[in-house]
């Protein structure tokens, strides 16, 4: 009987292409930016090569970056239960219709990734805005008679990350509920369970894990943006994200900003760690596989 000798290296050697341009393309700029926010500040250029931890000090004692950090997962909470709340039924429809080209419901579902982020955000103004369909609505119904204020706050922020952030939700529930054995429901049924009870006790608990997955996605997604506060918030919206854009775009302040960098990353890399660690990732894969 002959034994099948294994090659250990040759594994590794089949992965060595991905492991480079893992290595290339996010490794090493990752490292890049750890090494700036180790520099000094310069008002001439980009940064002073001289080691130093004072970005950090400051980073670390100023009330005000906690502040906005805290302001920006409040802000991408609301956005991610906004999804959660709208995201369910549709994902549900999706799943339960009798529709014969199902396909084309996903095809409409996965059209806005063909529009342009800042499009899609900018279009808020002409909803929201002063002189935009909703005030124009309801200034000629004679319920109001001055435009509300419908832009640059909070609610506006958190309408258009909802907006950006709904189909990642849809699609992560989606593939949960289409996997899920209806024979499961039917059972219940049989057994007497009314229909609210059913999806109450069966349906909702073997969803939890797209639900998971979709609140992963649509928090870290939110948490790391800077076009929707830039565009829909004001100056009491500032995110995290946003802050850093300032700082390197505005200030030129190029260590600061590589420090925030890494604290908003390190932040964000320790929920996802949390959340593999209890729900695991393979739900997140297989909702971007679709």
């Amino acid at each position: 009987m002959s034994v099948v000798k294994r090659h250990p290296v040759k594994p590794w050697l089949l992965l060595s292409p991905t492991l480079l341009a893992y290595a290339f393309l996010l490794l090493v700029p990752i490292s890049f930016v750890a090494v700036y926010s180790l520099w000094l500040g310069s008002a001439t250029s980009m940064a002073i090569r001289e080691w130093t931890l004072s970005n950090w000090q400051e980073l670390l004692t100023d009330s005000f970056y906690w502040t906005i950090l805290w302001q920006t997962f409040r802000i991408a909470l609301w956005a991610t239960l906004g999804c959660v709340l709208l995201g369910y039924p549709v994902a549900y429809f999706l799943v339960r219709s009798r529709i014969k080209n199902k396909s084309f419901l996903l095809l409409l579902l996965l059209l806005p990734f063909w529009i342009s982020y800042i499009i899609r955000t900018l279009s808020w103004i002409n909803v929201l805005g002063a002189k935009g369909v909703l005030n124009t609505a309801l200034m000629s119904l004679g319920w109001v008679h001055a435009p509300l204020q419908m832009l640059y706050n909070e609610a506006a922020v958190v309408l258009g990350l909802m907006h950006y952030l709904l189909p990642f939700m849809i699609l992560n529930i989606y593939v949960v509920l289409d996997g899920m054995d209806e024979n499961i429901e039917d059972s219940a049924a049989s057994l007497g369970a009314p229909p609210f009870r059913v999806f109450l006790e069966v349906t909702l608990p073997l969803s939890v894990p797209g639900l998971a997955a979709g609140s992963l996605l649509c928090f870290v997604l939110g948490s790391g943006t800077y076009v929707t506060p830039m565009i829909l918030g004001g100056p009491q919206n500032a995110m995290f994200a946003q802050l850093i854009y300032d700082t390197i775009i505005v200030q030129l302040n190029w260590p600061m900003g590589a420090a925030l960098s890494i604290l908003l990353l390190a932040i964000l890399t320790c929920i996802v760690m949390i959340y593999n660690r209890f729900v695991g990732l393979g739900q997140v894969y297989k909702s971007l596989a679709v």
